[in-house]
């Protein structure tokens, strides 16, 4: 899918944004990509009721030009507990706050469990041509988590801004519909894109 909606900001740099609105509990999500030298740059900010409270998440993932994940940064609190993670790739496995995750050398991309903004980066590296489908394992972690996990996942794609998305472990099914700035725009029963 290729992101046609990059603005040159203040500081010269190319950037796509999005909000969303959660749909299963309350809340709000906003963030931004940025391409720079390095690769791209994927921040935000997720505030939303989770099952012990309310919770803060400030987040970061760092990936190269062809969209492979290098890094991630998950920050924040809930409930008033702090959290904070360092989430890295190195060529034999996945580390969260420097401890080995087993079984997750072959893994790729980060996904977020708490957002929708990283469906951007899969979609982006490994996304199917038109009437095509793709089926990516990727490094699952979410709020709460204390591990970092393997989430099969498929994706077909059905036109140019949608596709059948699957997660049968999770278990969740639907059709998401992108924004032509490549961010999701509808993840039915858990975000939609405010606009």
């Amino acid at each position: 899918m290729e992101i046609s909606q990059f603005r040159r900001n203040a500081d010269g740099e190319n950037v796509a944004w999005a909000i969303w609105r959660r749909l299963d509990t309350p809340g709000h999500d906003a963030a931004r990509l940025v391409r720079s030298g390095a690769g791209y740059l994927l921040a935000g900010t997720a505030v939303f009721l989770h099952p012990k409270g309310p919770a803060c998440i400030r987040y970061r993932v760092h990936v190269d030009h062809e969209w492979n994940t290098i890094d991630g940064h998950v920050e924040g609190f809930v409930a008033g507990e702090t959290v904070r993670h360092e989430i890295g790739r190195d060529g034999d496995c996945w580390r969260l706050d420097g401890r080995k995750m087993p079984d997750t050398a072959p893994l790729r991309d980060l996904d977020l469990g708490f957002t929708p903004a990283t469906n951007l980066l899969q979609l982006r590296r490994a996304g199917p041509r038109l009437g095509c489908s793709v089926e990516l394992t990727v490094a699952w972690f979410d709020i709460g988590e204390t591990r970092i996990t393997s989430l099969p996942q498929a994706y077909v794609r059905r036109s140019e801004r949608t596709y059948e998305y699957s997660a049968p472990s999770v278990p969740y099914e639907a059709v998401l519909e992108m924004a032509p700035n490549g961010f999701v725009q509808s993840y039915p029963r858990l975000w939609t894109m405010e606009t």
